[in-house]
């Protein structure tokens, strides 16, 4: 059963952001995925704050937001909603938490798809440590290939000056 009013990968990318060395998604971005409102998200997260510990969910500290708000032209404060309280952030799994707390299909689907895109994410991480990983393997050889390279030329300059200085000796010997 496929659903067709399924998010693009890239309407849910464009909403993670790397804060305190986590990937995290905003509570307005996640209820606007969800179509709910906000304060109905955070509502059924503080009825369920055991579910949400520290590394699943935290909240933003103000230059935390700010910070956000410049890198980000389209966020605005309160993203048209009426926000007195700095936003929280949810965690990977602090996401997977929330479809324990909402239960709509919309919730479900929502949180599948962003279940999978973390996951892409991840993988596109890992594969980019492995590339620079084998950047710096070839970085580390050329570097023993210039070493090399210099070794050789000094070993022909000390051979031509060898050469050099023979060709000014005295042959000793007899002559005919």
């Amino acid at each position: 059963m496929e659903d067709h009013s399924l998010l693009s990968e890239e309407t849910i990318s464009n909403k993670i952001y790397f804060i305190r060395g986590q990937k995290v998604m905003m509570d307005s971005d996640l209820a606007s995925l969800y179509d709910v409102e906000t304060k109905r998200l955070n509502e059924q997260v503080k009825r369920n704050l055991s579910r949400f510990p520290e590394d699943f969910m935290f909240q933003l500290t103000e230059n935390e937001y700010n910070s956000l708000r410049s890198q980000i032209a389209t966020l605005k404060k309160g993203r048209g909603e009426h926000q007195k309280y700095l936003p929280s952030v949810f965690t990977e799994h602090g996401i997977l938490m929330l479809s324990s707390v909402l239960k709509s299909d919309k919730a479900i689907q929502t949180n599948i798809q962003i279940m999978r895109i973390f996951t892409k994410v991840r993988q596109m991480l890992f594969d980019t440590t492995e590339i620079k990983v084998d950047i710096l393997q070839i970085q580390k050889k050329l570097e023993n290939h210039d070493k090399n390279i210099e070794l050789v030329f000094s070993y022909l300059d000390e051979l031509t000056e060898k050469k050099e200085n023979e060709s000014e000796r005295v042959k000793i010997g007899y002559k005919k």
